[in-house]
């Protein structure tokens, strides 16, 4: 009895989409699932990982915008020396 993988439904959030990616590694690295599942959780896999790599994007850009475009380095050792 092979467990039903959800069809290709878009996840509702980032943190939804990285939860059915470890259940679904889960299951792949189990080798319980037979080859037709297994080929469907390797498709599903692969969506996921391109949604999340697309909300990563997306937070990117929204960073972008809002740090006026420049992204700074973040050093612990200025903001220390501020603080004493």
């Amino acid at each position: 009895m092979s467990k039903k993988l959800p069809s290709n439904v878009t996840p509702t959030s980032f943190e939804n989409a990285m939860a059915e990616l470890a259940e679904l590694v889960t299951q792949m690295e189990t080798g319980q699932l037979p080859l037709e599942a297994s080929v469907s959780a390797y498709q599903r896999g692969s969506e996921l990982i391109k949604y999340c790599a697309a909300q990563l994007e997306k937070v990117e850009q929204q960073v972008k915008i809002l740090d006026a475009g420049m992204l700074k380095p973040f050093n612990t050792e200025a903001n220390a020396e501020d603080q004493a």
